[in-house]
């Protein structure tokens, strides 16, 4: 009974190994030719797998892009946010967020920068849970930085005036022209451009 057991905790361990360096293949090429991109024969012409056996662990593109999303969002978090919980919440945390963006898109995790940043534009018009969830992904990340941003004012470390919803449109706005920027030249100066320009906005 045990070796059944043993037997089946092998299975699913390689099945969910099996769709995780899917995923991962999958999420880098979406960065490159876009979400509508990643049908079910594509990815089992990248990864050497047979199409039944890439409908056998998501069952449907649909699925698959929203898996795919889930697995980029799960990249974010251990490259971005994760690193930046170590500092204090407010100006600190914020810098470090923003800080850690600019790092996520210098090793060129995905090679079409920030995954969010090169999907949503082509999700944008095409209403679904794939938008759908895009859209939280980002709302949660300003979220993010706009409760920071709060605290800090809160707290002294930026002017009173300072109004933290505002901030956090430049800061953005900020981060998704240098991902651009950083692709189009493939000049590292780019980000550090842009690195600079964040610090003094925030000192």
């Amino acid at each position: 009974m045990s070796t059944q057991k043993n037997a089946e905790r092998r299975v699913r361990s390689d099945g969910e190994r099996s769709r995780n360096a899917i995923l991962d293949v999958a999420a880098d090429l979406a960065t490159v030719e876009g979400l509508g991109g990643l049908s079910l024969a594509r990815i089992a012409g990248v990864t050497g797998m047979s199409k039944s056996g890439v409908f056998g662990l998501f069952g449907s593109k649909e699925d698959l892009q929203l898996a795919v999303v889930d697995r980029a969002r799960e990249t974010f978090i251990e490259e971005v946010v994760v690193p930046a919980l170590t500092a204090p919440p407010g100006r600190d945390r914020l810098l470090a967020l923003c800080s850690g963006y600019l790092d996520h898109v210098a090793r060129r995790v995905f090679t079409g920068g920030c995954f969010f940043a090169s999907v949503a534009s082509e999700v944008s018009t095409r209403p679904g849970p794939v938008r759908d969830r895009i859209a939280d992904e980002q709302v949660a990340w300003v979220s993010l930085l706009a409760d920071n941003a709060r605290h800090a004012v809160e707290a002294g470390e930026l002017p009173g005036d300072v109004d933290p919803d505002q901030l956090v449109c430049e800061l953005s706005t900020m981060l998704t022209g240098a991902d651009i920027a950083f692709l189009l030249r493939d000049d590292p100066a780019v980000l550090d451009g842009v690195r600079a320009a964040i610090e003094a906005r925030l000192a």
